[in-house]
């Protein structure tokens, strides 16, 4: 049996990690591209916890041998078989225990050689907290602009170039807003929305500064770190703009024409639009709010939104940032260009990724 470092894992692509908690545990905090190959499913896991309260150790042990014995071959073999990949299966579990030890040791006793992380997930969460804010490149690009203003499209264009981006919204499952959520599913938790920050810190390591859009602090169910908020605020500014028709239009084509047609579409919007109501004093604003939600003019909607609620409190968020900011037009196809231009001779002794 052979352990390895978070390190060694993390700096070599000839592993794979292969955890072997209960799937509640891997959906909630898992090593990204790790194999999930439990030990326990679900409710084994709690009837073990329930006997180890109720009972103690020596029969929650006795127990877990019982419901584990069967399982073996199976389990032996779904490792076994992902070495066929050409990688090194890297057994771990919450902190390097028992659950990691005992497969190590079935794999061993079976004749295939182990290889076990040092200290678990627990580790590897640890490490990364550590690592994140040394690997943030000295200086961030930020791109500003209202809701609709086109700054994420901007932004995977110059991801696909070789860009340093750091997407935010995909690494939180959320668009940032009270609509986030749209077509998206379930948002990312803080745990996850680490790793996968830490995963892109790494894989621009060395550049010398990197391209986020200016989200708030939180996004969805997850917070960026301080030290990465500190660089966005003290960073270089680029302002998309765009017209009102064109903001109106990429919103209703990327939140609505999509999923205007499914059953949860209408519930969704209305408990959204709701909230939103709340929040607006302006009678007459919050009636044609109402009307155009009642009647499905969803354009409408979405006009009244930005022009009345997301537009002024963006006005005021970005007086949170110390200027200057430099304007691009969102609507003219050159503005890419321009931004590409402006980052290779700001940056001509930096290199993409």
């Amino acid at each position: 049996m052979k352990d390895i470092s978070v390190q060694e894992l993390i700096n070599s692509n000839q592993y794979i990690p292969v955890d072997v908690r209960a799937p509640i545990e891997h959906h909630e905090s898992a090593i990204p591209g790790s194999v999930n190959i439990p030990l326990f499913s679900n409710e084994e896991r709690k009837e073990i916890g329930t006997i180890y309260k109720q009972s103690g150790e020596e029969a929650a042990k006795w127990r877990a041998m019982e419901i584990v014995s069967p399982k073996l071959p199976q389990l032996l073999s779904d490792i076994k078989d992902l070495k066929k990949t050409g990688a090194e299966p890297v057994i771990h579990c919450w902190r390097g225990g028992m659950r990691s030890r005992s497969v190590a040791s079935f794999l061993e006793y079976a004749g295939i050689p182990s290889v076990r992380l040092e200290g678990g997930y627990k580790a590897y969460r640890e490490y990364i907290l550590e690592q994140t804010p040394k690997l943030l490149p000295e200086k961030a690009v930020v791109l500003h602009g209202m809701t609709g203003t086109g700054k994420t499209e901007i932004l995977h264009a110059l991801q696909k170039k070789g860009f340093p981006v750091v997407d935010l919204e995909k690494m939180a499952n959320h668009r940032g807003s009270i609509f986030g959520m749209i077509g998206m599913g379930e948002g990312h938790n803080q745990k996850t929305f680490d790793a996968l920050l830490f995963d892109r810190l790494n894989d621009i390591k060395g550049s010398g500064y990197f391209i986020i859009e200016a989200e708030s602090k939180r996004i969805g169910r997850a917070a960026q770190p301080d030290e990465l908020v500190e660089k966005k605020v003290n960073g270089i500014h680029f302002l998309i703009k765009s017209s009102i028709q064109k903001r109106v239009e990429r919103i209703f084509n990327e939140y609505v024409l999509p999923f205007k047609e499914m059953e949860w579409f209408e519930n969704e919007v209305n408990e959204k639009v709701s909230k939103l109501l709340k929040r607006i004093k302006k009678q007459d604003i919050a009636a044609s709010l109402e009307y155009a939600l009642n009647n499905r003019e969803y354009r409408e909607l979405i006009e009244i939104l930005l022009v009345h609620y997301y537009d002024p409190r963006y006005e005021h968020a970005l007086q949170e940032y110390n200027g200057p900011f430099i304007e691009l037009d969102g609507d003219d196809p050159a503005a890419i260009a321009d931004l590409e231009k402006t980052l290779q001779i700001r940056f001509s002794d930096s290199r993409a990724v």
